[in-house]
This record gives structure tokens, sequence and C-alpha cells, in this order.
């Protein structure tokens, strides 16, 4: 195991190793120390190794991310993967506005609440968030899926492309052409999936969760929905 302590150690020569690190590295499981909130802690890795990050992260953490599994045990601000690829990235407490945005692949599960924007622009990852999310999330979504076993802020899918939604609590108010659809049998099989990729094994009912999605109404410009776009 390697371990960094950023209390020594700056950041750019932590994100300098993980990048040069071969696909076939042995140096599979790192420590990070004393992150003190700083931001683009552990980004841009491209390699299938274990980061364990010990405290509260900044702006960015662990964005673009491809192939690693990073957790943070702590908080993170603004942008959590933001633009992941593949592999895994948990925050076991709670994230700042815009987490997941732009992610093509990977999953990314958040322990505590998620603020606003989550999953914004997603594009093809699955967000799990344990707790509630805020205001906008999923806005332009365009694959992938957001889990939500808490509540839901107002807006929720605004101007949805092709992600699934799934919220257990309340939804302050859905966005522009963002529906309610059914919840088939396939959709909670899939539900049931995705909570386990979230490690939520237990006590949790798929049959509480209802589903969003788009009606697809803005796909095109039609002049009677100019006052939706």
């Amino acid at each position: 195991m390697t371990l960094v302590d950023l209390a020594a150690t700056p950041l750019r020569e932590l994100n300098a190793a993980l990048h040069a690190l071969p696909q076939d590295t042995n140096d599979t499981r790192w420590t990070i120390r004393n992150p003190r909130g700083q931001h683009a802690v552990a980004v841009g890795i491209d390699a299938p190794i274990a980061v364990e990050i010990e405290g509260h992260v900044g702006y960015y953490c662990a964005g673009m991310n491809q192939q690693a599994s990073v957790t943070i045990h702590g908080n993170a601000g603004v942008g959590l993967a933001e633009n992941m690829m593949s592999g895994e990235v948990h925050v076991t407490g709670d994230a700042s506005q815009s987490a997941g945005a732009t992610a093509h692949g990977g999953t990314l599960v958040i322990g505590g609440n998620a603020s606003a924007r989550c999953g914004i622009s997603l594009k093809g990852a699955d967000i799990i968030v344990k707790g509630s999310v805020g205001h906008m999330s999923a806005f332009m979504a365009q694959a992938g899926n957001l889990v939500v076993l808490g509540d839901a802020g107002e807006a929720l899918g605004d101007s949805l492309y092709e992600a699934c939604l799934y919220v257990r609590g309340k939804v302050a108010s859905l966005g522009a052409d963002c529906v309610e659809k059914e919840m088939t049998e396939e959709h909670k099989a899939k539900l049931a999936t995705l909570l386990a990729k979230g490690g939520v094994n237990g006590g949790v009912d798929v049959g509480d969760f209802r589903r969003y999605g788009s009606a697809r109404e803005l796909y095109h410009f039609k002049i009677d929905n100019v006052g939706a776009y």
C-alpha cells in the first residue's frame, strides 16, 4: 500500500504519480491522508487501482476517473466525479453541487445528501444517493440512472432525455418534459441491481420507489412548447 500525506506532499506530486501508473501496475492500493478540503484530489486516474481518501475534499475530486475505485471518507465539494468514464467513486458523507456532472460511465455512490444539479447532463453513469438531492437534479440528463433513497428538490429531470430516475421519497416538482412513468417488473429488477451496486443490500423495498423519465415532447422544436424551452 502507498501512503501519501498531503500535509507533507504537494497535491500536484500526488496526481502526477497517479497519472504515471501503468495499466499493469502492482501498486494498486493508495491511501491519502490530510486532504484538508483541497481541490482536484485524485483527478484523471486511468488505472485499475483503489484509492482511500481520509477526510473532506474540495472541488472536482476524482474527476475524469477511469477504472479506479475512489472512496472519500468525508464530504466532497462541487463536481465530485465530474466527467467520470468508468470505475467507482464513493463518498461516505455529503456532496455539493453538480455531483456526477456529465459522467459517461461507472458508478457514483453518495452516502449522505447531494446538493443542486446532481447528475446534470448525465451521459451514462449510475448515481446512487442514499440521502436526498437538491433542485434541478438530472437537468438535461441524457443517459444513465439516478437513484435517490430520500427526497428530490424542485425541477427534477428538467429537459430530460433518456436517463431513468428512481426516487423513494417526495419530489418537490418535476422539470420541463419530465413525467412519472410506470414501474414495471423489469424496472424493479433493474433498480434492485442498482441498489446492490450502491451497497444497499437490505431493508429497502423497490416497490417504494417511483420512476421518472422523459415525455419526449422537447426533442424537436415545436412552437406550442416555446414557453418550456
